[in-house]
């Protein structure tokens, strides 16, 4: 099985470099060596000098272009984001947290399930690649790092008492998640004010004409 793949995996390296630049750049410098060859210019060294031609101009070819990485789409971006949401929340289900931690994780998770959800909202949040960007790095990353922590925090705190409690912590780092999460819907509801101004002002300017 690995002879096979190594040698599907040569087979396909060579099929692109005969088809490179580069590879055709020596095919025409090899072609000028045979026409010196038949002209007799190139003698008896014919064999060097399509051998320097052709390699010549594999050298002087410009480099191949490295192919760009695909753009994932916006809609699948979504649809993956929402599915880490959902483990998300199965997740935060299972940890314990204190009354007024719970409340402020709750009002957050209300913020971000609001904005992921499908329609015209979706639509809106597809457009704006920051808003997006922000929204999975709390889904992703933030949110999960802030309930780890307090979860570790906690258990050593029950070794050794003292210092400041997690939950002061958790607390904190809820609210700034939570007050980022309201600038991101600010965001997106001056997105569509926006629109509707900009509909009304075509509106009017076509009464008037």
């Amino acid at each position: 099985m690995a002879t096979s793949r190594n040698g599907g995996g040569a087979g396909a390296r060579v099929l692109g470099y005969l088809e490179s630049k580069k590879n055709l750049a020596g095919c025409a410098g090899g072609v000028a060596g045979l026409v010196l060859t038949v002209t007799g210019v190139a003698g008896t060294f014919w064999p060097l000098v399509v051998a320097g031609l052709y390699g010549a101009g594999a050298l002087i070819a410009p480099p191949e272009r490295a192919a760009l990485p695909p753009v994932p789409d916006a809609t699948e971006e979504l649809g993956a984001l929402r599915e880490d949401f959902r483990r998300l929340r199965e997740y935060l289900a299972e940890v314990e947290l204190t009354p007024a931690a719970g409340g402020r994780l709750t009002e957050l998770m209300e913020l971000y399930g609001a904005m992921l959800d499908p329609g015209w909202v979706a639509d809106v949040l597809a457009g704006d690649p920051e808003t997006v960007h922000a929204l999975s790095r709390g889904i992703r990353q933030d949110v999960p790092e802030c309930v780890d922590g307090y979860n570790r925090t906690r258990w050593w705190t029950r070794l050794t008492p003292g210092g400041d409690p997690p939950e002061r912590h958790l607390e904190r780092q809820l609210s700034a998640l939570h007050d980022e999460a309201e600038r991101m819907t600010a965001s997106l509801r001056e997105t569509e004010a926006r629109r509707q101004q900009t509909h009304t002002t075509y509106l009017e300017g076509r009464r008037e004409s």
